[in-house]
């Protein structure tokens, strides 16, 4: 496994959970620093994923255990859109909501934000940045994933048949599974490496590593045309994708409004002061 530099954000006891108002866990992430994107040499990164920078987060925030489930997105929205909300012989209500767009996302954030109860506790709800999403996917770690340099389907929802670094092959089942299947990261988060992509808030661009604040960085002001469209950032991988795809700094992208059968999302809850 890949040694972190000495000031490298550690993995830390998780002192802090919080369950909302409709059943929703999350988990506290420490502020802290870390290396964002991926040295060239680690194998299956591209371009716009270095160069390698420093970042800070500068605050704790709660971010969701689990990737948004059916059941959950249904209670805020009375929608499922889900292309595998009827699955034979499975309860689909704990898996993943699949089919979202970013601005599907951005939309259930807000509906959560406004009920009475979310309101009552002063807590609000959105995307979680890029930097956000890839601090917390990392976990302290430097490597390709969270798990070490290697990742099979023991380790994720993935096509199994095209693991990395060595691993076996394994399952490839097709689907998303019930979020929580396999283990968290240090931090305490369930499938950050594939099951569903997972948008943030973030436009994409291609250069914007060169030129990225570093602290709280939150993406370009806009995103520049890119073979004729605009495109926000999605992260993660899914069941759909092999691999190299759902490594923590690999990136990702389409435009806000497209929706596919590996598309979902996470949330940030924080407090009004």
């Amino acid at each position: 496994m890949t040694t972190p530099p000495p000031d490298e954000t550690k993995p830390k006891t998780i002192v802090s959970t919080l369950v909302n108002s409709i059943g929703m866990s999350f988990v506290l992430i420490p502020a802290g620093q870390f290396t964002m994107g991926c040295p060239q040499s680690e194998k299956g990164s591209v371009f716009h994923e270095r160069p390698e920078h420093r970042v800070k987060i500068a605050k704790d925030f709660y971010l969701g255990k689990y990737e948004v489930t059916q059941s959950e997105y249904q209670k805020v929205t009375g929608k499922n859109p889900s292309v595998f909300s009827t699955v034979p012989g499975e309860d689909t209500s704990r898996f993943p909501v699949d089919n979202i767009s970013w601005e599907d996302a951005v939309l259930f954030a807000r509906k959560l934000s406004a009920l009475e109860e979310e309101t009552q506790a002063k807590r609000e709800y959105r995307l979680p940045t890029e930097a956000e999403w890839e601090y917390a996917c990392r976990a302290g770690t430097t490597g390709p994933f969270s798990f070490g340099d290697a990742l099979s389907s023991l380790d994720a929802n993935f096509d199994g048949q095209h693991p990395y670094g060595g691993a076996p092959r394994g399952n490839y089942h097709r689907r998303p599974t019930v979020v929580g299947s396999y283990k968290p990261n240090a931090f305490g988060l369930h499938d950050m490496h594939g099951n569903v992509y997972e948008w943030c808030s973030d436009w994409f661009a291609e250069n914007f590593y060169a030129n990225t604040p570093f602290e709280d960085p939150m993406g370009p002001d806009d995103g520049p045309i890119i073979r004729g469209g605009q495109f926000r950032i999605i992260r993660g991988g899914s069941w759909d994708t092999i691999a190299t795809l759902c490594r923590s700094g690999e990136r990702f992208y389409d435009q806000a409004v497209h929706r596919y059968h590996d598309y979902g999302f996470r949330i940030v809850c924080t407090k009004k002061q």
